[in-house]
């Protein structure tokens, strides 16, 4: 089981401290072998088995917990029979009807620390916001960085670019490693994992009747990543398909599907204006290698790919992510991070000078000092253009690895 050091090091920091730590992701992003790491860094810190208590709501041995009233009984046994402070530590918090009643009476006692994980943005974004304001910190968990998918693999005797190649086309879930690498075997994994998001975490919570209605919307936000999209594109397009449809239903599907972290909006932010825009966002994938197993991977796609790799990994270094519009012209993603801004311009290849002038002209024209990048697949570089670095895929992914709590 390899560490994921780089979530692993925020959330300890934070052990012991009356808050409430709640780990967030997509199913199968490795939410549940942190829990595990972090008991572990407990049992290292002198913290005996008699003083953790770690539920597993996916187990069938905690079947018995479907209630809050079941989970602060389970909760009490430890807190009664044990000095010292307690762990409690709920994976898929979600699954239990009423958690968060529990969980903000145990977190007012002094000696209970409390960790959960959950696959819903909903939950988290109204039942703790609401009772638990204030005394929770969120650490969102995402899939493989390439640095983390190299540690994983460990195979020396490929190369960066062979490497890079498989982990756009299979992306980032940790246990796809388990299973050697091979299309078919990786494809048919990250399938299960998607019914299993669709049919537990969106139809079964939501109620929904039509699913193939819902298919046919997940298929086409796939289709799109990094497209300007809106509601009303997506439903205009699915009653071509004859087929009926609402922009409102259109427009719940799509939020249920960023509750359950597999899609992520991104808005569009006006660089001259300094505001968010409201309208035509932008779509991107929790994990890309979700999107071949669905519809399938295909070469003349690799230019979303990369946009979405790179919009994943400036999630992963803490980075808040827009769309940028600048006239009537576009930057890829203006990324900030505390009191500084980036600018990043993401293109497959620097084919042609009229290329490059798209690329680059849009950031040498706007009017700040700000550090700007583009990110792109050439193979040689000719050196910075106009103080604009110029960054192969492979350099942004491996070259900056700073987290911020």
């Amino acid at each position: 089981m390899y560490k994921r050091n780089i979530y692993l090091d925020r959330i300890r920091t934070f052990l012991g401290k009356p808050v409430i730590k709640v780990i967030t992701g997509m199913r199968r992003v490795g939410k549940s072998c942190l829990m595990k790491q972090i008991i572990s860094h407990l049992h290292n810190t002198g913290v005996p088995d008699s003083n953790i208590l770690y539920i597993d709501m996916e187990s069938l041995d905690f079947e018995h917990i479907r209630t809050y009233r079941e989970l602060n009984s389970e909760a009490q046994r430890i807190i009664s029979n044990s000095s010292g402070m307690k762990y409690l530590l709920i994976d898929e918090v979600q699954e239990i009807e009423g958690w968060e009643r529990a969980v903000a009476s145990l977190a007012a006692k002094d000696d209970v620390d409390i960790i959960v994980t959950g696959s819903n943005a909903h939950l988290f974004a109204s039942e703790l916001a609401t009772l638990l304001s204030g005394r929770y910190i969120e650490f969102p968990v995402y899939s493989l960085g390439f640095q983390e998918y190299l540690q994983f693999r460990d195979d020396q005797s490929r190369s960066i670019q062979e490497e890079l190649s498989d982990y756009l086309r299979f992306g980032g879930l940790p246990a796809i490693h388990q299973l050697g690498i091979d299309n078919d075997m990786v494809f048919q994994y990250l399938s299960s994992i998607y019914n299993t998001i669709l049919l537990k975490d969106i139809v079964r919570r939501h109620q929904i009747r039509n699913v193939a209605l819902l298919e046919r919307i997940s298929r086409y936000l796939f289709d799109n990543i990094g497209n300007v999209m809106s509601a009303k594109n997506i439903a205009d397009y699915v009653k071509s398909q004859r087929l009926r449809v609402g922009v409102e239903t259109v427009q719940n599907y799509l939020e249920y599907f960023c509750e359950a972290y597999v899609a992520h909006r991104v808005r569009r932010f006006d660089i001259k204006g300094k505001r968010q825009l409201e309208i035509l966002d932008k779509y991107y994938l929790g994990d890309i290698g979700m999107r071949h197993a669905v519809i399938g991977y295909r070469e003349s796609d690799i230019s979303g790919v990369i946009e979405n790799t790179v919009y994943l990994e400036l999630l992963r270094r803490g980075y808040t992510v827009s769309v940028g519009k600048f006239g009537d012209r576009e930057v890829d993603f203006v990324a900030t991070r505390d009191n500084e801004r980036h600018y990043f311009q993401v293109a497959y290849l620097l084919a042609s000078p009229d290329v490059i002038e798209r690329e680059f002209g849009v950031l040498r024209d706007i009017p700040d000092n700000y550090p700007k990048s583009v990110i792109s697949l050439d193979a040689a570089f000719g050196g910075d253009l106009n103080g604009i670095k110029r960054v192969h895929l492979a350099d942004f992914l491996l070259g900056d690895h700073r987290w911020r709590a």
